[in-house]
């Protein structure tokens, strides 16, 4: 009988341990559960997005939530209806009021251009555009002023041309801003002499 007895008390002591062993286990998969949920739905940790806040795309038929002025109605007043072709992204201008002229490259020969910069991002784009249009304007006239005449002779060097216009006023707004945003320049004129 005493073997019987110390036979059963080792299957008692590992039935206790099994069983507080797995009691604890559960506790702590619960507690880690109800943890992430909590990190998850913001209510323990940051609850903000990590990265920084970066002009986003705007859907068309969406609300900018940095509206630029002017921004979804035209010059006349009805407001802007956006397509279902196309985009799924609208787009926004910003036209400088003042044409830039400079002297190209190589020659005495002299380009005016009027111009118009897009983005499908929001309104801080624009806005960032505005306020550094006397940066941007230095830095569309040094390209300008690098062009020679027979580059800007064919649609093809045009096109070339809106392109490092593009990235020139990008450098720009990342030097200042931390992000560029600025997908196509546009001339609204163009002259050559």
């Amino acid at each position: 009988m005493a073997e019987e007895e110390q036979s059963a008390s080792p299957k008692k002591k590992r039935g206790k341990f099994l069983t507080l062993a797995l009691g604890t286990l559960l506790m702590l998969g619960v507690g880690a559960g109800g943890a992430y949920a909590a990190v998850a739905t913001g209510l323990l940790g940051d609850s903000g997005d990590s990265g920084p806040d970066l002009p986003r795309y705007v859907k068309k038929g969406a609300s900018d939530p940095y509206a630029f002025p002017g921004q979804g109605k035209s010059d006349d007043g009805p407001p802007v209806v956006h397509g279902e072709g196309g985009s799924e992204y609208r787009t926004a201008y910003y036209s400088f009021d003042d044409s830039f002229t400079s002297n190209l490259a190589g020659t005495g020969g002299l380009i005016q251009v009027d111009l118009a910069v897009s983005t499908k991002r929001d309104g801080r784009v624009l806005a960032w555009v505005m306020n550094h249009e006397l940066a941007i304007r230095s830095a569309i006239l040094a390209e300008l002023a690098a062009t020679h005449e027979q580059d800007v002779g064919s649609i093809e060097g045009k096109a070339t041309l809106a392109k490092r216009l593009t990235a020139a006023i990008n450098t720009v707004l990342e030097e200042r801003e931390g992000f560029g945003g600025i997908e196509a320049v546009h001339f609204k004129g163009f002259l050559v002499q």
